[in-house]
């Protein structure tokens, strides 16, 4: 038998909740209730496309030319998106993760990232994915062991879909952000404003054939102390909702206009991110890791 593309399939169930977890990239593959897809993911036999549902460590989204610095150095990761000339996405999403607790609702996973020359330090992370009765919950969890300081930022990317709708475009979808932050041809941000018109997702507004590739921030946080994000079927068939606790202050939203033919639009991917695009040069939202500290972000998705 031929091994999947990505790995280990973990499978997780509780009640009606089935979610499918993998070892390459310790990435949701899938994750559905009753009948229903909450997410677009991926079959079994397919390669990891889009970043559907990997989890972004050291950083998420893009780092301008790969280069920043840190204390006095100059480093350079590798460029792993040609076509913009960034580093994208972190170093984790492709790597074997080791399943180190396992229930059958629950699963966490370890990765032990060694020191590079682009990003000379040494973390510990664990991914914990635990299907509870209101719906699932991620929790990563990173610790600095190496003996240095380092730079650090943790984002997710899953995709949330309409159950059977072929595409987004028919969707409500409520966004609590007040500011966009406005990039650049490479996707860089350079300055932020008030969202307006095309990018006001306060209120339930469909999505329509709205061009999304933006990151937000300025989240309206209910008395818990986390951002919801909803998208539903404007005729009220389902409502997905996906939650952000406070280490994550900034989403990117993507309509996937971009992907490949095929899937374009199919999903809407909501990311939380710890930090903004470019943090590594900018430091905007990027954390500090002394030897021996950690962080922890949650989030999740909920289905009313």
């Amino acid at each position: 038998m031929a091994l999947a593309p990505s790995g280990e399939q973990i499978e997780l169930s509780s009640g009606d909740q089935r979610a499918v977890v993998v070892e390459v990239g310790g990435g949701l593959r899938s994750f559905n209730v009753g009948e229903r897809a909450v997410l677009d993911g991926y079959a079994v036999d397919e390669l990891c496309s889009g970043g559907r549902g990997q989890p972004l460590i050291p950083w998420p989204n893009r780092v301008r030319d790969g280069r920043y610095e840190w204390e006095g150095e100059e480093l350079q990761l590798d460029i792993s998106e040609p076509a913009l000339d960034n580093a994208i996405h972190g170093l984790l999403r492709w790597c074997n993760w080791r399943v180190r607790e396992r229930k059958s609702s629950r699963v966490v996973l370890g990765e032990l990232l060694h020191p590079t020359p682009g990003y000379p330090f040494t973390l510990d992370v664990e991914l914990t994915y635990q299907l509870l009765d209101d719906g699932l919950t991620v929790t990563a969890h990173a610790t600095n062991v190496g003996g240095r300081a380092c730079p650090y930022g943790v984002g997710f990317h899953p995709y949330m879909r309409l159950a059977d709708a072929p595409r987004i475009d028919d969707g409500l979808l409520t966004l609590p952000a007040a500011v966009r932050l406005l990039a650049d041809e490479r996707l860089i941000p350079h300055s932020r404003e008030a969202v307006d018109g095309d990018y006001d997702f306060r209120a339930p507004r469909r999505v329509g054939a709205t061009v999304l590739d933006s990151c937000f921030t300025e989240l309206e946080r209910d008395a818990d102390g986390l951002a919801r994000v909803v998208f539903e079927h404007s005729d009220g068939s389902a409502r997905w909702v996906l939650w952000v606790d406070s280490a994550y202050p900034f989403l990117m939203v993507f309509t996937g206009d971009t992907l490949a033919p095929g899937e374009q639009r199919r999903g809407l991917a909501v990311e939380p991110m710890s930090c903004a695009p470019n943090a590594l040069q900018s430091g905007e939202g990027l954390v500090r890791l002394e030897p021996g500290e950690s962080h922890t972000a949650r989030w999740g998705l909920t289905v009313v």
